[in-house]
C-alpha cells in the first residue's frame, strides 16, 4: 500500500503562484509513476501532469502545459506541482495518485492507471 497527503493549497489570486506538494509514505515511491489530477463539482477527474518512477519523464495537460511542473524527490518520497500563471478556471480539488512504473507513455492520462490516490487538496483562485 502507499499513503499519499497533499499539501500547499489554499486560496490565491489570478496570475498568482502555488506549490503543492505530496508525501507518501508505505511502498518504496521511486517504484511508481505519479501524477497530478483535478476535480470541480459535477465534472469527472481531470489530468494535469505525470512524471515517470525516475522523473525523467513528464506529461502535461494542455491547458496547464507551460506554466505547471511537476517534478520528484524519490529520497525524500515526495511529489510536487508547481503551478504558476493561475487562472480562476484552474480552481479545483487536486489530488495526487501513484501508479505502477509500466504505464505506456499515452497512458498517463488515464485515471484507471493510478491505484493509489491522496484526499484531495483545495486550491481556490479569485479574479
Amino acid at each position: 500500500q502507499v499513503q499519499l497527503v497533499e499539501s500547499g493549497g489554499g486560496l490565491v489570486q489570478a496570475g498568482d503562484s502555488l506549490r503543492l506538494s505530496c508525501a507518501s509514505s508505505g511502498r518504496t515511491f521511486s517504484n511508481y509513476a505519479a501524477a497530478w489530477f483535478r476535480q470541480t463539482p459535477g465534472k469527472e477527474r481531470e489530468f494535469v501532469a505525470a512524471i515517470n518512477w525516475k522523473g525523467q519523464d513528464t506529461y502535461y495537460a494542455d491547458s496547464v502545459k507551460g506554466r505547471f511542473t511537476i517534478s520528484r524527490d524519490n529520497d525524500k518520497s515526495m511529489l510536487y506541482l508547481q503551478l504558476n500563471s493561475l487562472e480562476p478556471e484552474d480552481t479545483a480539488v487536486y489530488f495526487c495518485a501513484a501508479g505502477h512504473s509500466g504505464i505506456e507513455y499515452d497512458d498517463y492520462d488515464a485515471s484507471y492507471e493510478y491505484d493509489y490516490w491522496g484526499q484531495g487538496i483545495q486550491v481556490t483562485v479569485s479574479t
